[in-house]
Order: C-alpha cells, then structure tokens, then sequence
C-alpha cells in the first residue's frame, strides 16, 4: 500500500462524509496507526497496570468515529482533532467509573498495608485535569480547544493552528497560558 498522505485521507473523508463506505474501508488502514499512535500517548500517561489496553482504546474511538454521522470531515487534522475528544472522553469516563469504585460501589476490606500499596498506584488524575480543562472552555473556548488538540490530539502546532483557522504564534500564546491556567487549577483542588 502507498504511503498515507494528508491530502489522500483529507479526499477519502471527504467521500465518506458524502456517503461513500468504500472510503471508509480504504481509510481504515491509513489513520489506524495515527489513532494507536494517539492512544500510546494517552496510556503512556496513565498508571501502570491500567486495565484499559492501547488496542481497546483505540477499537472504541473507532467504533465512534463511524457513529459520526454528521460531521462534515474537513481534512486529517480535523479528523484527529475529533478522533482525540473521543480518546479523552473514553479516559475520563473509564477514570470516573474507576473513581465511583473506589468510592465503595462494591467495596472490598482490604489490611492497611494493602490499601497502602494501592493509594501508590493512582493515575495522575485525569478527571481533575478534565474538569480543570472545562471551566477553562467556559472563560476562553479556544484556549481550551489548543489544549485538546495539542495535549490529548498529539497535534503539532500548525496542525492545531489549521484545524482553528488561527496562527501558529497564536496557537503558541494559547498553549503556553493555557498549560499554566490549568497547571494552577489543577494544582489549587488538590
């Protein structure tokens, strides 16, 4: 198979946008190894022995992009943008879920010197940084949306600055007050 352009996904999105399934199919094996490349990146930043597995994640973002029925596909970037909302969904709602059982929702007794060893295995917690991320999207949508793109969508500066129709300075501005918006936001609930 050729190697995958960026103007070949964007003309095979297009078509599926348009109702054409065999661009589906032919665009599969082209952004695949993107979406393992963006999943590897989420899970490298979660806890280790994290039940949820690379090749799950991906396999659910899939499953959702294909559900997207009425999303006018753009171009690559904008596929990835989305492809990494969904991710990042997934996570924070498998973090939430694993939250709600720690809380009790079927409770197990467990000796102090256990629960010590599971406090040590904590993810960084990305329900907070979640929720940090969407009172940011509350007072500046954009500077919200750099930060998903370029944090959760592993998307490189000018890829974020045409997926927003913005500058790759501005992108720049965005991400550096953003990092440090939701640094101290962050930092404050804990």
């Amino acid at each position: 198979m050729s190697e995958a352009t960026p103007k070949s996904i964007t003309q095979l999105l297009v078509a599926w946008s348009d109702g054409d399934q065999s661009a589906l199919d032919q665009l599969v094996p082209l952004v695949h190894a993107e979406l393992r490349r963006l999943a590897r990146s989420y899970m490298r930043r979660e806890r280790q022995g994290h039940t949820l597995q690379t090749t799950a994640l991906v396999n659910e973002a899939y499953l959702r992009l294909v559900e997207q029925k009425q999303v006018r596909w753009q171009n690559r970037a904008h596929f990835m943008a989305i492809a990494a909302q969904l991710m990042r969904r997934i996570l924070v709602d498998y973090a939430r879920r694993r939250q709600y059982q720690k809380r009790g929702a079927g409770a197990l007794q467990v000796t102090l010197s256990q629960a010590e060893s599971i406090a040590k295995e904590d993810s960084p917690d990305l329900v907070a940084l979640d929720e940090a991320l969407v009172s940011l999207a509350e007072i500046d949508p954009q500077r919200s949306r750099v930060v998903e793109l370029r944090f959760f969508g592993g998307l490189s500066i000018e890829e974020t600055a045409e997926v927003l129709k913005i500058s790759p300075t501005t992108v720049e501005r965005y991400w550096t007050f953003a990092k440090a918006w939701l640094r101290k936001s962050v930092m404050s609930e804990k």
